[in-house]
């Protein structure tokens, strides 16, 4: 095996991982790890629990330093180095040392592109002349916001953004005493969510204290760096701002040495994580990606995706074919006492590629309901209501959220369908799960619509009807008791799924039938009923639990 030369630009979770597998394959090979930062390697993710003293120490954020991945991978790590140009004829690297200003070349065999993102900093005016304006992407922003809290007596903080470092830092801002305002221009927090499952963290981070500003944006901040205007004419006065409107990656640089560019200015790479050059790979937020499903190219900046990248890159350097360009952005967000994870596509991402899809929405306990600590979850399912393709999931509840997500996440890559969710051989056991895992309800709920066993309509669907009398009835199916304690849909007429059979002489059969229970189940009993003694009967998806969260987003837009 001939010695290669290859220099990794950029370190964190793509470059610190190249680098790590490169010397597992290769003893002899000479690796330089290049990074502009002071950090070879942190953990990005866990700043805004070091902001709020959930993460005391801050040592514990630093994976590795410049001085042990020396020493344990046999590396040349040049921190505080940054790229300046890259001369693809000579295969040379240009380096400037950011302490000393010296400049200087390094030839390479291999080079590999892990710059990362930034945060965007809109051209707002005034934001640029406040002296409290926060971003939160490195160690030395963190350490900046809680320098400030300590100095400055801060006791309230605008953040604007409402994606996922936007929730974080909002999270234990409160946490911390401020009173927070959260400013997103988007009509719900989380994009990667669908607007009704947005709706259940939206009502948490508004029962936690959080004021939710949503459909509105930052127009100007005043003079004093306090006072702030939004699109809507509405002012807040503030002590501090963390702006968290999303990233744009890092590749100028790239871009600049004629390498090809992706969507959104990022650097295009293949199947296989090489550029345009075949001596140069990428890797990270900075490159295009396709999103596994709909394989439409994107930028997906999360640390998975990147750390599997890294490792791929390093594979196909020594000859390997490991193909890891694709991703079904799954995620995962700790939202106060809640979870909220999804991946693969939404609606949407859907509506915009003109798939066929259907959605099942159902409301479980993450364990069997007798064992103590239980509580609910809800869950979303996105199918081919043709063959079962499994288009994407999304769940919010307190326990177990984000494992359901992983078994849904595992099956798409898998290529598995809606048939095979119900065949799947969970763990069971009364403190984790029930004997019929949420998954497995997904795949029989799933199943019935694909079958033709029950027809369901949406929650979004049935709000948006003109529920004229003369056409259509809507049937509430739980005892009397739990409609009035939980509530109930307007003009719905109750009748206990107990009592269907008895009563059926009540319900015409010249109307459409629109049955709803808490969750769906039991509606779905009746909808059998009704459906086998010739009615025409709609299931509502999900329930009054569905309905109940898609209504209060309507209503607040």
């Amino acid at each position: 095996m001939s010695n290669k030369k290859v220099i990794i630009v950029g370190g964190v979770a793509g470059g610190a991982s190249t680098a790590a597998r490169l010397r597992r394959l290769d003893e002899n090979a000479e690796i330089l790890l290049i990074e502009k930062g002071e950090h070879v390697s942190f953990a990005n993710c866990g700043l805004p629990y070091y902001v709020g003293d959930v993460i005391s120490n801050r040592e514990d954020l630093l994976v590795q330093s410049a001085e042990n991945m020396q020493k344990r991978f046999n590396l040349d790590v040049r921190i505080k180095t940054e790229a300046v140009s890259i001369d693809r004829d000579k295969k040379e690297l240009t380096l400037k040392n950011l302490e000393t200003d010296e400049t200087y070349r390094e030839s390479y065999d291999y080079i590999v592109l892990s710059p990362g993102s930034k945060p965007i900093m809109p051209p707002i005016p005034g934001l640029d002349k406040a002296n409290n304006v926060f971003a939160l992407k490195t160690i030395s922003d963190s350490d900046k916001i809680k320098d400030y809290l300590k100095n400055n007596n801060a006791k309230k903080a605008v953040v604007v953004g409402g994606g996922f470092i936007g929730i974080e830092i909002a999270e234990n801002l409160k946490e911390k005493g401020l009173d927070v305002y959260l400013v997103e221009m988007l009509p719900q927090v989380l994009p990667n969510l669908d607007f009704e499952m947005a709706s259940i963290v939206e009502e948490h981070l508004e029962e936690k204290g959080i004021k939710l500003i949503l459909g509105d944006a930052l127009k100007e901040v005043g003079e004093d760096g306090k006072t702030l205007i939004l699109n809507s004419n509405t002012e807040i006065k503030t002590d501090m701002i963390v702006m968290s409107v999303g990233v744009v990656p890092e590749s100028k640089f790239a871009l600049d040495a004629n390498l090809e560019a992706g969507v959104k200015n990022s650097i295009k790479v293949d199947e296989y994580m090489q550029t345009s050059d075949p001596s140069i790979y990428a890797v990270g937020d900075a490159v295009e990606v396709e999103e596994n499903v709909n394989t439409e190219p994107a930028v997906i900046p999360l640390a998975g995706p990147a750390n599997r990248q890294g490792r791929g890159v390093a594979n196909n350097i020594y000859g390997d074919t490991d193909k890891v360009k694709s991703t079904l952005g799954t995620s995962v967000i700790k939202v106060f006492e809640l979870t909220a994870a999804s991946t693969g596509a939404n609606e949407k991402q859907l509506k915009e590629l003109n798939k066929n899809y259907r959605t099942v929405h159902i409301h479980p306990f993450n364990q069997v309901k007798y064992y103590p600590g239980a509580n609910k979850m809800s869950l979303k399912l996105l199918f081919d209501p043709e063959d079962g393709t499994i288009y994407g999931a999304q769940a919010v509840g307190k326990t177990g959220v984000e494992k359901r997500i992983d078994v849904i996440a595992t099956a798409i890559k898998g290529r598995l369908s809606v048939y095979t969710l119900k065949e799947l051989d969970l763990c069971y056991a009364p403190p984790y799960s029930s004997a019929k895992d949420p998954v497995n309800m997904l795949g029989f709920v799933a199943e019935n619509i694909v079958n033709n066993l029950v027809k369901s309509i949406d929650a979004n669907d049935f709000i948006s009807m003109d529920i004229d009398e003369k056409n259509i009835l809507v049937i509430d199916v739980r005892d009397k008791n739990a409609a009035e304690e939980n509530g109930i849909i307007e003009g719905a007429l109750n009748i206990p799924v107990n009592e269907v059979r008895d009563r059926l002489s009540e319900i015409p059969k010249d109307k459409k039938i629109v049955v709803y229970c808490d969750q769906g189940l039991n509606s779905y009993l009746v909808s059998r009923i009704l459906l086998q003694n010739n009615y025409e009967v709609y299931n509502l998806d999900g329930g009054y639990q569905s309905y109940k969260y898609a209504k209060r987003k309507l209503e607040s837009k």
